[in-house]
């Protein structure tokens, strides 16, 4: 913020004193000067996004801009880009790597230096004095950067470039028009466009020029709380003066929050200093009156009426917006409309997943909705492309609304009947205490979730594939391995079925031909025996740590009863790269191979299978990779996204895992690290039934132990498998659809196969009967993307835009400890190893694993670290049952793990307590 204001016209609604008046010389483009008045929404490429958006907002009736003209790119593209030594240093700023700060610092201060230097042509100086004398010669002016990659609705560059207060006369106008020119090129600003994939040479700098004023006050106003993300409470900063004060953390702003018309909080700050211009140009720090430090800035009714204004302007703009403004007799003028680009996008009420922008408005049903996160039930709270988001729609049991890249459950009706809500909550609950708690705060709200009738049982968000039944226990159905076997069995030939078909099928038939296959998946997923058998894993689980903790005082007893559970197709993914690895440790070439591929991670299959194989050792080591890929290649992190690579088409993504397992274990480490989970397991399950039995009714106790035992072993390996068959199936629609993707890319209709990521699965199916694709809907699908993967999804989203995460609310840990939920007993100390990207693994025994959620594509790293943490998770969630199987410590739900603790700190997880110290 700026914080300029600056006389206005005549004309409120149009906030200029100047008429259109010719602009004098043009580039190869355009003029070098324009009016703000002929700017609009659609110049942003000549006057920048500021520019562009002042232009835009003096359209609006009522609204008034301070006075101004800008001058256009084409003069910065003749007097900087164009010239030959500005374009050698960008061409060495281009080849510093990103983390090379120091080389970025540097170069970046010789390009400014070099701008600045640069002579201002005659004719755009002339055009420049001109367009100064037409506005007043001898006024005081603001000059302000605008760029072209400014105020965007998906990046807003704040204060990246430069502005400059005060500035009087013609050539002190020219001086700080090449300045900001040149602050295009400060380091923030270098480094700002590098982390949007922004090039230095795409962007140009226009410069508005606007006259100043000497506002009673300045602030900001953000017509959606930048906080919460609820879009119908706007909050207001304001102080003194100018809002350099503000801006700088001079002073702290009076804050007013407002909702429906009315000031429903405020805080009025101690303002000591303020920011004033001086007579001579330039500003000052003054100090303000004793007797007026403690007054508001503003009185309710201006915030109100400031308010009203904004919601004007976010009306035209059609998006929540960060407004500077400043208070000038009584009088607002807006000198600033940007996007507020950090706000979480509220979910579409439809069912369509293509650009998930979402609205403002909400779901566009009438009242309230409520929404929970359907990634931090499946472990992958990443963005989706298009084609993800809408495959997992099509094949999900529950409608799923898309914003900002992820999939959230509409669950307003289950909470608006006390009967479903405590269903709900339940199932929540054990999956992820603070989604319940963020449900808990909802509900706390008056009037916020209506009072429905109970609409009956039907599936809700729960664990494993995404959902789970309620409205009752689940039927019994024994401890009889063979269920388990048979329903493995069912699951394997309906895919055998699927890849046999669906070879078949091409164009336009294909897609048919999936949409059937979607049905069939949802029959395999919600099938009734397949359900029984999941649940019955669960609910033997927390009943064997309710009783048991009831009846011995033993917290998370199933921890240990539940170690090398058969059948569970995760744990045994983790423990059959192990015995890859004993194929490979023996032959020193074939581990030389695999550190040089380490950079390459995106080798292909049939390029790492024969680079095996050429090696002494290798057409075992091929054969042993072979098998694994056949039974797992189909995984990968984020697997639910089927644009994902899968490890069968980057197989050298398991190669840091393989290189560890290489390093850390002994030949036959699977087979022994399997033994000894069974042989603790019995003990466990020995002590415990010998401990009940010394109890008052004992035997009775005892008994139903030992049939909980017998059902959790039989059925808690299986929890794993349903979304294994889901994987297997993904893999065979990806596989199809990449073969339709090489068609319309060798018909020219796309320029490469993963284009069709970008499209939704509808409009995938509409491009291969119409051979046609919008030119430019993948480049703008991409760009979006590009920011949604900047967001962080909450666990919980209200129609209001309230971004809801809950919170443990526990007094029992200590003081500075971070607080998850424990979900596998044992306290272990250890290297904190913090890994963003399996690729980037590199672990030693002992270490402990802090990541941000893990899959099941994250189970071979599990076999090498002496314990977990995660930003999320639950109970059941996969990484909670995969550390169970293994006996690893773990505690999932710590909020902001990967930034709170630094990698190779030493930490103390504390798996049955729930907690991680920090320590020195």
């Amino acid at each position: 913020m700026d914080g300029t204001a600056a006389t206005n016209g005549p004309t409120a609604s149009a906030g200029s004193t100047a008429s259109a008046a010719p602009a004098g010389p043009t580039g190869s483009n355009g003029p070098y000067v324009l009016d703000l008045q002929e700017a609009d929404g659609t110049r942003g490429p000549v006057v920048g996004g500021k520019g562009a958006h002042l232009g835009e907002l003096s359209r609006i009736e009522g609204v008034r801009v301070p006075a101004g003209f800008c001058v256009t790119t084409d003069a910065f593209r003749r007097v900087v880009a164009d010239d030959p030594s500005v374009g050698a240093l960008l061409d060495r700023l281009s080849e510093l790597a990103p983390d090379d700060r120091e080389g970025i610092r540097a170069l970046s201060a010789q390009v400014r230096r070099t701008v600045e230097g640069l002579a201002v042509p005659d004719d755009i100086a002339a055009a420049i004095t001109r367009a100064l004398a037409r506005h007043g010669e001898r006024a005081a002016y603001a000059v302000r950067s605008s760029a072209t990659a400014e105020d965007l609705p998906t990046a807003s560059f704040a204060g990246q470039q430069d502005t400059y207060l005060n500035v009087l006369g013609p050539a002190e106008v020219l001086r700080h028009v090449s300045r900001c020119w040149a602050s295009l090129f400060t380091e923030r600003a270098v480094t700002y466009r590098r982390r949007h994939g922004i090039d230095d040479r795409a962007v140009h700098m226009a410069v508005v020029v606007q006259r100043m004023v000497l506002p009673h006050a300045s602030g900001i106003l953000f017509t959606a709380d930048p906080v919460t993300g609820n879009r119908k409470v706007a909050t207001v900063d304001a102080g003194f003066g100018l809002g350099e004060a503000l801006v700088s953390g001079l002073v702290d702003p009076d804050v007013y929050r407002v909702r429906d018309g009315e000031v429903v909080a405020r805080t009025v700050a101690v303002k000591r200093r303020a920011v004033q211009a001086l007579p001579s140009g330039g500003t000052r720090e003054v100090a303000v009156d004793a007797d007026r430090q403690e007054q508001p800035a503003l009185t309710d009714a201006q915030v109100v009426r400031l308010v009203r204004l904004g919601r004007r302007i976010e009306a035209h703009f059609g998006s929540p917006q960060d407004i500077e403004w400043c208070l000038v007799d009584d009088d607002f003028r807006i000198v600033q409309s940007r996007p507020i680009t950090t706000l979480f996008p509220v979910p579409e009420s439809g069912s369509a997943a293509g650009s998930g922008a979402g609205s403002a408005a909400g779901s566009g049903d009438s009242g309230n909705r409520v929404y929970v996160s359907v990634g931090h039930q499946q472990m992958m709270t990443d963005a989706m492309k298009p084609l993800g988001l809408s495959m997992w729609q099509l094949t999900a049991m529950v409608p799923m609304h898309a914003a900002g890249g992820r999939l959230f459950v509409d669950v307003t009706r289950r909470l608006a009947s006390p009967a479903s809500r405590a269903a709900l909550l339940d199932v929540v609950g054990k999956g992820d205490p603070l989604v319940r708690d963020a449900l808990e705060t909802v509900l706390d709200r008056d009037g916020f979730v209506p009072s429905l009738p109970d609409p009956g049982p039907g599936p809700e968000p729960g664990p494993g594939a995404g959902q789970r039944p309620t409205g009752g226990a689940p039927e019994p159905i024994g401890t009889d391995p063979a269920v388990v076997a048979e329903l493995m069995e069912r699951s394997r030939a309906s895919v055998a079925a699927l890849e046999r078909d669906v070879r078949t099928k091409s164009g336009p038939e294909l897609f048919d031909f999936l949409l059937e296959a979607f049905e069939e998946h949802k029959r395999f997923v919600g099938d009734p025996q397949s359900m029984r058998a999941l649940m019955a894993g669960m609910d033997a689980t927390w009943w064997l740590n309710d009783q048991l903790l009831e009846w011995l005082g033993e917290k998370n007893a199933a921890d240990t009863l539940t170690l090398s559970a058969p059948d569970n197709v995760t744990s045994e993914m983790g423990l059959a790269l192990l015995d890859v690895a004993d194929v490979i440790r023996p032959h020193p070439e074939l581990v030389a191979f695999l550190r040089d591929l380490r950079d390459v991670p995106d080798i292909g299959e049939q390029d790492f299978l024969d680079g095996l194989a050429k090696l002494p050792g290798g057409r075992e080591a091929r054969a042993a990779v072979e098998g694994y890929l056949d039974l797992y290649g189909m995984r990968c992190v984020g697997e639910i996204d089927i644009t994902r690579p899968r490890w069968r088409e980057r197989p050298g993504t398991l190669v840091p895992v393989l290189l560890d397992n290489v390093r850390n274990f002994r030949p036959g480490a699977a087979a022994r690290r399997f033994e000894e989970g069974r042989r603790r397991a019995r003990e466990k399950e020995e002590d415990v039934l010998t401990r009940l039995r010394a109890l008052p009714d004992g035997e009775r106790k005892a008994e139903e132990t030992k049939r909980m035992i017998d059902r959790v072993r039989t059925f808690i390996g299986y929890r794993e498998y349903p979304k294994y068959g889901i994987i297997c199936r993904y893999s065979v629609y990806k596989q199809a659809l990449l073969r339709e993707a090489g068609r319309l890319v060798e018909a020219g209709v796309l320029a490469e196969e993963e284009d069709v990521f970008h499209l939704t699965f509808q409009e995938f199916h509409e491009a291969v009967r119409s051979r046609r694709v919008d030119a430019g809907l993948v480049e703008r699908r991409k760009e979006t993307f590009r920011t949604y993967q900047a967001l962080t999804p909450p666990r919980v989203l209200t129609s209001d835009g309230e971004a809801v995460n809950g919170a443990y609310r526990r007094d029992d840990v200590p003081a500075d400890a971070l607080v998850g939920l424990p979900v596998s007993a044992g306290t272990v100390e250890g290297r904190a190893r913090v890994v963003l990207d399996l690729a980037d693994a590199d672990l030693e025994a002992g270490d402990i694993l802090v990541t941000a959620f893990t899959d099941p594509s994250w189970s071979p790293l599990f076999v090498a670290v002496a314990g977990l943490v995660t930003e999320v998770g639950g109970l059941m969630t996969h990484g909670a049952v995969i550390a169970r199987e293994y006996g690893l410590p773990a505690v999932v739900g710590v909020e902001g793990a990967t930034r709170r603790i630094r990698d190779g700190q030493r930490i103390r997880v504390h798996g049955a307590d729930g907690y991680v110290e920090l320590l020195p």
